[in-house]
């Protein structure tokens, strides 16, 4: 529903790590992209008639950055230690880089 490009991966795990109230948080990397993400609980009539009735699942928020190279922790400035995992094996989420990547950046960020 709403997505958002962060100058860097260091800004995304600044990010990160506010939204998560300071606590420990992860972030995902496939295919050149490290991401974050807030689901739409499937509590609601809507998210779960899309899961059951069409395969989807919605996104309330993505927050991504440009992250050509897979490293497993990205370390900001203030020492935020934040670890990414590599999900590059997994199909739906080559597919959100694949679409991030294609209808999302700027073409020069290639």
């Amino acid at each position: 529903m709403e997505r958002n490009l962060f100058s860097s991966p260091e800004d995304l795990a600044r990010f990160a790590s506010i939204t998560s109230g300071g606590h420990a948080t992860s972030l995902y990397w496939a295919d050149g992209v490290v991401f974050l993400y807030s689901p739409l609980p499937s509590l609601t009539e809507t998210a779960a008639k899309a899961i059951v009735e069409n395969g989807r699942v919605y996104w309330t928020f993505i927050g991504y950055a440009v992250m050509k190279n897979y490293q497993s922790i990205i370390e900001t400035k203030e020492k935020i230690m934040t670890p990414v995992i590599n999900l590059s094996s997994n199909p739906t989420f080559k597919k959100v880089a694949e679409w991030l990547k294609n209808e999302c950046y700027p073409v020069d960020k290639l």
